[in-house]
């Protein structure tokens, strides 16, 4: 498993060819890790939620203590932000579908109560199986000699 956590990074901006589920969701399950962290990692550092709570939101998000956790969720946000994409395209392409149906889902997702609908629709996208054998966007990633055999 944690090969594939990483392999949206070796793969960094490649869009073409397909991805598996478990691609997809280790690097998912990767970044929600690190975010989590770098956040914990912020609140031990000083962001104070009384002082947000409070009213004083400039001083709690910019105290000193605060800035390097949330500067560093920001740098790896941009960091991963390419093979998030290409990994989604992947996983797309595994499903038989254009990568293009990612922009619909994101400019749906800015639309009020369609993009709540259209986040779900794409999480349930993800979690569904690939199509089987080859297909339009290249070998089923499960089982990539299987086209061979019976040539």
């Amino acid at each position: 498993m944690i090969e594939y956590m990483f392999m949206p990074f070796r793969r960094y901006a490649e869009f073409s060819g397909r991805s598996r589920r478990m691609e997809y969701w280790a690097f998912t399950l990767l970044n929600v890790i690190v975010i989590a962290l770098l956040g914990v990692l912020a609140g031990v550092m000083g962001l104070s939620f009384s002082a947000l709570a409070g009213g004083d939101v400039t001083g709690a998000l910019f105290s000193a203590g605060t800035m390097l956790p949330l500067a560093l969720i920001g740098i790896y946000g941009l960091a991963v932000i390419v093979p998030s994409i290409a990994v989604t395209v992947r996983r797309l392409h595994d499903r038989d579908m254009s990568g293009w149906w990612y922009l619909g889902f994101i400019v749906l997702s800015m639309v009020p109560l369609v993009g709540f609908i259209a986040n779900i629709a794409l999480i349930v996208i993800m979690f569904l199986p690939g199509t089987p054998g080859p297909n339009r966007f290249g070998e089923d990633p499960k089982d990539p000699t299987g086209a061979q055999v019976f040539a």
